[in-house]
Protein backbone atom coordinates (compact mmCIF):
# COMPACT_ATOMS: atom_id res chain seq x y z
CA UNK A 1 0.00 0.00 0.00
CA UNK A 2 2.95 2.24 -0.60
CA UNK A 3 1.91 5.65 -1.89
CA UNK A 4 -1.48 5.85 -0.20
CA UNK A 5 -2.49 8.21 2.52
CA UNK A 6 -2.90 6.73 6.01
CA UNK A 7 -5.25 8.70 8.18
CA UNK A 8 -6.04 8.08 11.82
CA UNK A 9 -9.65 8.14 13.04
CA UNK A 10 -9.42 11.67 14.40
CA UNK A 11 -7.88 12.86 11.14
CA UNK A 12 -10.73 11.21 9.21
CA UNK A 13 -13.23 13.25 11.19
CA UNK A 14 -11.32 16.40 10.28
CA UNK A 15 -11.31 15.37 6.62
CA UNK A 16 -15.10 14.93 6.63
CA UNK A 17 -15.45 18.47 7.92
CA UNK A 18 -13.26 19.92 5.17
CA UNK A 19 -14.75 22.06 2.44
CA UNK A 20 -16.53 20.24 -0.43
CA UNK A 21 -13.99 21.65 -2.84
CA UNK A 22 -11.08 19.59 -1.50
CA UNK A 23 -10.36 15.97 -2.14
CA UNK A 24 -7.69 13.59 -0.94
CA UNK A 25 -5.11 12.51 -3.45
CA UNK A 26 -2.72 9.58 -3.07
CA UNK A 27 0.84 10.54 -2.33
CA UNK A 28 3.49 9.65 -4.84
CA UNK A 29 5.77 6.77 -4.02
CA UNK A 30 9.47 7.22 -3.34
CA UNK A 31 11.42 7.32 -6.54
CA UNK A 32 8.76 9.21 -8.55
CA UNK A 33 10.19 11.84 -10.83
CA UNK A 34 9.21 14.87 -8.73
CA UNK A 35 11.24 13.74 -5.73
CA UNK A 36 8.30 13.92 -3.29
CA UNK A 37 8.09 10.70 -1.35
CA UNK A 38 5.01 11.48 0.75
CA UNK A 39 6.92 11.69 4.01
CA UNK A 40 8.07 14.80 5.82
CA UNK A 41 11.38 15.13 7.63
CA UNK A 42 10.19 13.30 10.74
CA UNK A 43 8.99 10.24 8.83
CA UNK A 44 5.27 11.09 9.28
CA UNK A 45 2.79 10.44 6.53
CA UNK A 46 1.68 13.61 4.72
CA UNK A 47 -1.62 14.59 3.18
CA UNK A 48 -2.09 16.20 -0.22
CA UNK A 49 -5.26 18.09 -1.04
CA UNK A 50 -6.43 19.48 -4.33
CA UNK A 51 -8.72 22.51 -4.45
CA UNK A 52 -11.33 22.52 -7.17
CA UNK A 53 -12.41 25.92 -8.47
CA UNK A 54 -16.05 26.76 -7.88
CA UNK A 55 -18.03 27.49 -10.99
CA UNK A 56 -20.16 30.58 -10.87
CA UNK A 57 -23.17 31.66 -12.82
CA UNK A 58 -22.55 34.11 -15.66
CA UNK A 59 -23.54 37.74 -15.24
CA UNK A 60 -26.95 38.58 -16.64
CA UNK A 61 -27.90 41.63 -18.69
CA UNK A 62 -31.25 43.32 -19.24
CA UNK A 63 -32.15 44.19 -22.82
CA UNK A 64 -33.98 47.53 -22.85
CA UNK A 65 -36.12 49.26 -25.46
CA UNK A 66 -36.15 53.07 -25.40
CA UNK A 67 -39.20 55.12 -26.34
CA UNK A 68 -39.14 57.54 -29.27
CA UNK A 69 -41.80 59.65 -30.95
CA UNK A 70 -41.41 58.13 -34.42
CA UNK A 71 -41.42 54.32 -34.22
CA UNK A 72 -44.96 52.92 -34.60
CA UNK A 73 -46.35 50.86 -31.73
CA UNK A 74 -47.10 47.98 -34.12
CA UNK A 75 -43.43 47.84 -35.10
CA UNK A 76 -42.35 47.64 -31.46
CA UNK A 77 -44.80 44.77 -30.92
CA UNK A 78 -43.37 43.03 -34.01
CA UNK A 79 -39.83 43.42 -32.58
CA UNK A 80 -40.89 41.91 -29.25
CA UNK A 81 -42.61 38.97 -30.92
CA UNK A 82 -39.88 38.31 -33.46
CA UNK A 83 -36.67 38.72 -31.41
CA UNK A 84 -37.85 38.10 -27.86
CA UNK A 85 -40.47 35.38 -28.49
CA UNK A 86 -43.20 37.28 -26.66
CA UNK A 87 -46.88 36.50 -27.20
CA UNK A 88 -48.94 39.34 -28.64
CA UNK A 89 -50.54 40.23 -25.29
CA UNK A 90 -47.21 40.37 -23.46
CA UNK A 91 -45.59 42.30 -26.32
CA UNK A 92 -48.43 44.84 -26.17
CA UNK A 93 -48.01 45.22 -22.41
CA UNK A 94 -44.24 45.80 -22.75
CA UNK A 95 -44.77 48.23 -25.63
CA UNK A 96 -47.22 50.29 -23.53
CA UNK A 97 -44.78 50.26 -20.64
CA UNK A 98 -42.02 51.58 -22.93
CA UNK A 99 -44.41 54.20 -24.35
CA UNK A 100 -45.56 55.45 -20.93
CA UNK A 101 -42.33 55.22 -18.93
CA UNK A 102 -39.73 55.79 -21.65
CA UNK A 103 -37.92 52.47 -21.23
CA UNK A 104 -38.86 48.83 -20.79
CA UNK A 105 -37.18 45.46 -20.24
CA UNK A 106 -37.55 42.98 -23.09
CA UNK A 107 -35.67 40.13 -21.43
CA UNK A 108 -32.68 39.13 -19.30
CA UNK A 109 -29.84 37.16 -20.91
CA UNK A 110 -26.16 36.34 -20.68
CA UNK A 111 -23.82 38.94 -22.17
CA UNK A 112 -23.41 37.33 -25.59
CA UNK A 113 -27.13 36.65 -26.07
CA UNK A 114 -28.09 40.17 -24.91
CA UNK A 115 -25.52 41.73 -27.22
CA UNK A 116 -26.82 39.69 -30.16
CA UNK A 117 -30.43 40.68 -29.48
CA UNK A 118 -29.52 44.37 -29.23
CA UNK A 119 -27.70 44.16 -32.57
CA UNK A 120 -30.58 42.30 -34.24
CA UNK A 121 -33.15 44.86 -33.05
CA UNK A 122 -31.02 47.82 -34.10
CA UNK A 123 -30.28 46.35 -37.54
CA UNK A 124 -33.93 45.40 -38.14
CA UNK A 125 -35.07 48.88 -37.08
CA UNK A 126 -32.58 50.59 -39.41
CA UNK A 127 -33.60 48.36 -42.32
CA UNK A 128 -37.17 49.56 -41.83
CA UNK A 129 -36.16 53.22 -41.37
CA UNK A 130 -37.13 53.45 -37.70
CA UNK A 131 -35.01 55.19 -35.03
CA UNK A 132 -35.85 52.64 -32.32
CA UNK A 133 -33.06 52.33 -29.75
CA UNK A 134 -32.20 49.14 -27.90
CA UNK A 135 -29.56 48.86 -25.18
CA UNK A 136 -28.41 46.50 -22.49
CA UNK A 137 -27.31 46.93 -18.91
CA UNK A 138 -25.99 44.65 -16.21
CA UNK A 139 -28.70 43.28 -13.97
Amino acid sequence: MLGTVLIKDCERKKMRAMDDRTEMLPLKAAGDDDGFDGNDEEGKTGLVTKTRPKTRKPNLYKVLLLNDDYTPMEFVILILEKFFNKRHEEASRIMLHVHQRGVGVCGVYTFEVAETKVTQVMDFSRQHDHPLQCTMEKE
